[in-house]
């Protein structure tokens, strides 16, 4: 059965905004918190680091290899950890204006689903 026209304006714009507030959560994992380029590239090479240490410790051998290699799983496992760390953006880069609005739509948005879901309900 195919959807009306004020049906499928409807889906579409919910679909926006679901599309809209998806994005915003992928993109902003824990609010002002972000990952660094640069604490991605050097735990990215902490990593190699760490693993050209474990293959030096396994060729070294005895004693020796042992200790090289637990502390190049030590600076491995800190590579990733660095690596992965979100880091705190500043709180200015985010216009206030533009949060605002974006309140205000959503609320908006919210209050307009409300609205038909009432009418529709009053109509049955």
């Amino acid at each position: 059965m195919p959807l009306s026209e004020q049906e499928q304006r409807l889906l579409d714009e919910m679909e926006r905004h679901l599309l809209h507030n998806d994005a915003d959560v992928v993109s902003a994992p824990s609010g002002d918190r972000a990952l660094s380029y640069r604490n991605l590239v050097y735990g990215a090479l902490l990593l190699l680091v760490g693993i050209g240490g474990l293959i030096a410790g396994v060729i070294v051998g005895d004693v020796w290899g042992i200790i090289i290699g637990v502390v190049a799983f030590a600076a491995m496992l800190g590579g990733v950890m660095l690596a992965v760390t979100p880091v705190r953006r500043p709180l200015s880069a985010v216009p206030r204006e533009s949060v605002k609005k974006q309140q205000q739509s959503s609320a908006s948005f919210m209050d307009r689903m409300n609205d038909r879901w009432d009418r529709r309900q009053d109509g049955h």
